[in-house]
């Protein structure tokens, strides 16, 4: 089979959320505060995935205290 007939592979979990994260920073000088909307976006997808995306492992603690 050739590499046009291929299946599209699924899209990593919460890889949205987390490019919209590096987007709002670069766009507010990487002022996290003016970023939480979209924080808070990918700290829901990651709980919904149990953080088993690889774009939540290396936040996975940084999210999990962000809400206490």
């Amino acid at each position: 089979m050739g590499w046009w007939r291929r299946e599209k592979k699924e899209e990593e979990p919460c890889k949205k959320e987390a490019c919209a994260i590096q987007a709002c920073l670069s766009k507010n000088n990487f002022d996290s505060k003016r970023c939480m909307k979209v924080i808070g976006l990918l700290q829901f997808c990651c709980e919904k995935c149990n953080y088993e995306s690889t774009h939540c492992a290396p936040l996975s603690g940084l999210l999990k205290t962000s809400t206490k």
